[in-house]
């Protein structure tokens, strides 16, 4: 790929980087290649470029030849990440091109930015999410709303709080949270724990949905980082399944006294 090397001229550095890191400079290259030719991507002719063209010592700008197998071995993985990232597709069968061709999402990273965005949104783990949030926070999540997967997850520990204390549906916000857990007679309190743990728990509660879920119910607050919302909805999830075991505890204590 002739523009590679005028991207990243030292091989060192080609071979040192991720293949993602790599795949991103791919991505941005075949951007502009796209744009400029209008074709079909061909990626085994980018492998092809770098393995044949001409040295310094032969009067052009390519790879020591020394490094060029490496090389191609760190474009194919990058390549590779690409397609498995449904970033470089297929034409579609009735086009009948053996080419391959910028996704409708790769076409929307314009950017260093947007990639890292798009990176990041790639690691919140749908599989690792608490049922009540892995289908509607983690599809805002990765269609990059991130201020709506806040929310949404955030509003999901909300109601499981509500739900699980018995509280009617018109109880919502921090003072109901601060009820569901209080230390002396809240529902969802663990009487096993010690006193300062269970005020504890009700603060971390509190806390969550005063910060992350009330803000976004009553005015539109910039949530921009992709990073910053993962390590929120994570949270989120991880306070619904503590309503999960105070929710089963609950009902084992009133089956026992029933």
């Amino acid at each position: 790929m002739k523009e590679l090397h005028a991207a990243i001229s030292d091989p060192a550095a080609v071979l040192a980087i991720e293949p993602e890191e790599l795949a991103a400079k791919l991505l941005f290259l075949m951007r502009e290649r796209f744009e400029r030719e209008r074709n079909q991507l061909r990626p085994t002719d980018f492998i092809t470029e770098v393995m044949t063209e001409p040295t310094p010592e032969e009067g052009g700008e390519g790879y020591p030849r020394d490094d060029r197998v490496q090389i191609a071995y760190a474009l194919t993985e990058a390549l590779s990440w690409l397609e498995a990232q449904a970033l470089l597709i297929p034409f579609p069968g009735e086009y009948r091109a053996e080419g391959r061709m910028l996704s409708r999402r790769a076409q929307r990273i314009e950017t260093k930015e947007d990639f890292r965005q798009f990176e990041m949104a790639r690691r919140l783990n749908r599989d690792l999410l608490h049922p009540m949030i892995a289908e509607e926070a983690w599809l805002s999540f990765v269609r990059g709303r991130f201020a709506a997967a806040v929310f949404e997850a955030m509003r999901a520990v909300e109601i499981a709080v509500r739900e699980a204390a018995g509280f009617p549906e018109g109880d919502h916000g921090v003072p109901m949270i601060r009820r569901a857990f209080h230390k002396d007679n809240g529902p969802l309190r663990d009487p096993v724990q010690e006193e300062a743990e269970r005020e504890a728990l009700m603060h971390l509660f509190a806390g969550a949905v005063g910060s992350y879920k009330n803000p976004h119910s009553h005015r539109n607050v910039p949530m921009e980082d992709a990073g910053e919302a993962i390590e929120i909805v994570t949270l989120a999830s991880h306070l619904l399944r503590i309503v999960d075991a105070r929710r089963s505890a609950q009902q084992e204590r009133q089956a026992d006294e029933g």
